[in-house]
């Protein structure tokens, strides 16, 4: 428990910030949940229960629900964003001169064209007075709601306010870790949706334990590769907002990205695919902005070129295996990337 009681207020009622609420009220910390819809803000209120998103799972008697987003950031101290990316800058800039002097901290994952925005540069832009953080990593929402042990990590150059996201947040189920990397735990956090897509598909096709390995493997590779050229730690996909927050995207079918990846495996379209999820799979739009990213830096990421075949270019998906599988084979872990940190990222 917190010595002093931080006021929250939690925007978005999906699977992600209802948890993350209930989780924060269960603790006696004050928290008010916002979402559009008045009749599941209503059912939430008397029922205690999202029926939409986390059924089943009931919500601390404690936590306040409302429509009125301006009223509940007024009052909060800290702002969690648990918006969908496409939400991400209309409400930002709806709220953005009320968060001035606030803590802000995205858990959103998503980028934004033009400019290959992260979420946390679109709140820097539409509410610039505000303290920014990022949160991500191995974080199914489910797990986190039913009291598995679970850990994340919070990313700002702010150290007091990455201390006060672990006071809040942290509890005997959830271990809070603090990173300075905030571009890098963020890109983790959007880049790793789309390699679950892939491994929800090797999933449906029945391929091995081998080709899985293989797959997550090669993955993590490509997604360093990437964020490393555009300025990130290496050593930050090292850890949880890295390859933990990897594994547990590509490896559970309570994942959204792996969800939709399984649905194409097994023959759907990719617009039936998402309308069976009923929820946001990022990945889909994070896809399409990647491909065009990397072609335009020069990054060398084959698996994102093939899936945006796949789903994009109605390329055969042997085909597509076929050129992967004879593909260069080159070193398998590259030392250079790891070895052109500082020696304080080291430590």
């Amino acid at each position: 428990m917190t010595d002093k009681k931080i006021s929250v207020c939690v925007l978005g009622g999906g699977s992600f910030g209802t948890t993350l609420a209930g989780l924060m009220a269960a603790r006696g910390v004050p928290v008010t949940l916002w979402l559009r819809d008045e009749k599941v803000a209503a059912e939430i209120a008397g029922e205690h229960e999202n029926k939409r998103y986390m059924p089943g799972f009931k919500l601390d008697a404690r936590l306040v629900v409302t429509t009125d987003m301006h009223a509940a950031v007024a009052a909060a101290d800290m702002v969690f964003l648990a918006i969908p990316s496409s939400a991400f800058r209309s409400v930002l800039h709806d709220i953005g001169p009320q968060l001035a002097g606030k803590d802000v901290i995205s858990t959103t994952k998503g980028i934004e064209q033009p400019g290959f925005l992260m979420m946390s540069d679109i709140a820097g832009q539409e509410a610039p007075g505000a303290r920014i953080a990022v949160l991500s990593g191995p974080n199914l929402a489910k797990e986190i709601a039913t009291g598995e042990l679970t850990a994340t990590v919070v990313a700002s150059e702010d150290q007091a306010l990455c201390s006060r996201v672990q006071a809040v947040l942290g509890s005997r189920r959830l271990r809070v870790y603090a990173s300075q990397d905030k571009y890098g735990v963020e890109l983790g956090g959007a880049l790793k949706n789309v390699y679950a897509i892939i491994s929800g598909m090797a999933a449906a096709l029945g391929m091995g334990e081998n080709t899985k390995s293989m797959l997550i493997t090669r993955s993590l590779a490509e997604m360093s590769r990437f964020a490393v050229h555009m300025g990130a730690s290496p050593m930050t996909f090292l850890g949880l907002a890295g390859v933990g927050d990897l594994i547990v995207t590509c490896m559970s079918p309570l994942s959204r990205n792996y969800q939709v990846g399984f649905a194409l495996g097994q023959g759907h379209t990719l617009d039936e695919s998402v309308a069976q999820l009923g929820q946001v799979a990022e990945g889909v739009n994070t896809l399409k902005v990647l491909k065009q990213k990397s072609d335009e830096e020069g990054v060398y990421m084959p698996l994102v070129t093939g899936l945006h075949a796949i789903l994009f270019e109605q390329q055969p998906l042997d085909a597509v295996i076929g050129r992967l599988m004879s593909a260069e084979q080159k070193d398998d872990v590259e030392f250079s990337a790891f070895m052109s940190c500082t020696p304080l990222e080291k430590e």
